[in-house]
């Protein structure tokens, strides 16, 4: 009896490094085949020592594929234990494969846009455009690094878990984990997001409310204050005691919003936003239309 042939931590790290190329020869007729043939080519070379063999694996590995590109990695997984108990004699065929394959790729995809583009990316880019923002070179590179450590973390040990399930997983995700999985992180994801609304949605309105004369004391005269450093001592010794910069007080229609509730044009502006989106309105044409109300309220004076 021949020997056992055991897919070692080197051929399973070297499928998982490929996998991150799994989208590199996506096409509309078969999508992400050939950037997955590409993955398992390591483990099929371990596998099948004859041509005849590599290239039946090859051919049944070249069939329809697509699934989110991280989400990927468990059903690689489990495809690295049907090949290897396949070549070690199994009666494991191409429909079984391809089978479990399919049954996968599909409530996994649902799972990665909420986890990853809506959750994992937000969060880590506005850390990191907050840092950039305040002038930290730091914010980049947190993001970069971060992403990357996070993602490939998530590959490899997905991958592993679905080697060692092997087929078993299919029955692990028969269940409601899946849909737990993803109306949790669509939760998180939007509660993030909603936060972020009033930090990078900014909207100011500028008409004036009303203009009113302050009596004398209750603003800096600045025609009193001494020259030099002196006067800008005291000037700011009396804006601490809570005396006006200027001698009129003046209330903008933006302030009286704040006062009401802060960041509510804003909030009002992200709704409508995603009410466009809902009726299916084209996110350019939502872009182009911010452009042209934003210019025209400017140039009258609104905004």
């Amino acid at each position: 009896m021949a020997d056992k042939i055991t897919l070692t931590t080197k051929d399973r790290w070297a499928v998982c490094w490929r996998s991150t190329f799994l989208q590199g020869s996506w096409n509309y007729e078969r999508m992400q085949n050939g950037g997955w043939t590409y993955s398992l080519i390591p483990a099929l070379k371990k596998l099948y020592t004859t041509k005849e063999d590599r290239a039946a694996a090859l051919k049944r590995h070249m069939e329809f594929f697509n699934t989110h590109p991280y989400l990927a990695s468990p059903v690689i997984g489990v495809t690295l234990a049907l090949e290897e108990e396949r070549a070690n004699g199994a009666p494991i065929d191409d429909v079984t494969i391809q089978g479990v394959k399919v049954g996968m790729m599909g409530p996994l995809a649902g799972v990665g846009d909420p986890v990853f583009w809506f959750t994992v990316r937000p969060i880590l880019g506005a850390l990191g455009a907050s840092l950039a923002m305040a002038g930290n070179i730091m914010g980049p590179i947190i993001f970069f690094v971060a992403w990357n450590v996070i993602r490939i973390a998530f590959m490899w040990y997905t991958q592993e878990f679905g080697y060692k399930a092997g087929s078993k997983i299919a029955d692990d995700m028969s269940g409601t984990l899946l849909q737990d999985v993803t109306k949790g992180a669509s939760i998180l994801g939007m509660f993030i997001l909603g936060s972020l609304v009033n930090r990078w949605v900014s909207v100011k309105f500028t008409p004036t409310v009303s203009t009113v004369d302050l009596s004398k004391g209750a603003y800096i005269d600045w025609d009193k204050l001494p020259s030099g450093a002196e006067g800008i001592h005291k000037a700011l010794s009396q804006q601490a005691q809570g005396l006006s910069l200027e001698s009129q007080k003046v209330t903008t229609l933006q302030a009286n919003l704040d006062q009401l509730i802060p960041g509510l044009a804003g909030l009002l502006v992200t709704l409508l936003c995603m009410w466009l989106l809902k009726k299916k309105v084209s996110p350019i044409v939502i872009i182009l239309g911010l452009f042209v109300v934003g210019i025209l309220a400017h140039v009258a004076g609104i905004m």
